[in-house]
């Protein structure tokens, strides 16, 4: 009896701890995410499109969406068709006066909450036309995809020196209205306008990438070549021999078997 109280005891204890951390996991964003230091400093609040998103080298982004609604919810489809939370960091809010509250501010006036599918920010009460809402978040080394939480014009900053231009290697969905030559920071600007997809995507590479692929190509058409005529000189000296050795004998002109069987005549 005191052997079974105990199991279930420390079962209770298990249980509690589980629900604990699950409460923890997906209850909200943590006050250090909430309030980390956007990756530059600040954001882009003065852009005129509704979403600018700015890609950078260490595999982050950032972007600020113009605030519709009541909330918006951040969030990643997985490959069977699912939701995933969107791992989000440096949360900002700003009104239409321009003040700027932190994570933890927008949390209390409004709310920043995780599931198991979706980071949700709901913004403070009242009109939030002018408002906007600001995030980093993780990307990925050559690719920036994302759903499109928010409708409108998008502008989109590659990271510095790469190109979005040659189709299979780099593009932009929807496609862009706009890729601008590179900037003082030599950096791509993709202008989309009018927004409407489930989702935007920007590819990107390094020229020195595709310089590296046509000496790899090149290097594999050269071994190739060689490879091929190093095959044809040995079926060629292959032959030579045979004829040395007298094996390929020109029969033609033999009379051999030439005579029709006996009573065929």
């Amino acid at each position: 009896m005191l052997g079974t109280r105990r199991t279930r005891g420390l079962l209770a204890l298990v249980l509690l701890v589980t629900l604990s951390g699950c409460t923890g996991v997906f209850g909200g964003v943590s006050d250090a995410d909430l309030d980390e230091t956007p990756p530059e400093g600040d954001y882009t609040w003065d852009a005129d499109a509704d979403v600018h998103v700015t890609i950078h080298e260490n595999t982050t982004f950032e972007g600020v969406y113009r605030a519709e609604g009541e909330e918006v919810e951040l969030y990643r489809r997985d490959g069977l068709g699912g939701r995933n939370p969107l791992s989000v960091s440096a949360i900002r809010y700003q009104y239409p006066n321009g003040t700027v509250v932190n994570g933890t501010t927008l949390a209390q006036r409004g709310g920043v909450d995780e599931s198991r599918e979706a980071v949700t920010i709901e913004f403070p009460e009242g009109d939030v036309e002018g408002d906007k809402v600001a995030f980093t978040a993780g990307s990925s080394p050559k690719r920036f995809a994302l759903p499109a939480f928010v409708e409108g014009d998008y502008e989109i900053l590659l990271p510095p020196g790469r190109r979005a231009s040659l189709p299979v290697f780099g593009q932009v969905s929807p496609a862009a209205d706009q890729l601008s030559e590179p900037d003082t920071d030599d950096r791509v600007h993709a202008t989309l306008s009018d927004v409407t997809s489930d989702s935007v995507v920007a590819q990107f590479y390094l020229p020195r990438d595709l310089q590296i692929l046509a000496v790899v190509l090149s290097v594999g058409g050269l071994v190739a070549a060689g490879g091929v005529a190093y095959y044809l000189r040995k079926i060629r000296d292959l032959r030579e021999r045979r004829e040395e050795m007298g094996v390929d004998v020109d029969t033609e002109d033999d009379d051999f078997g030439q005579d029709p069987p006996p009573g065929m005549e």
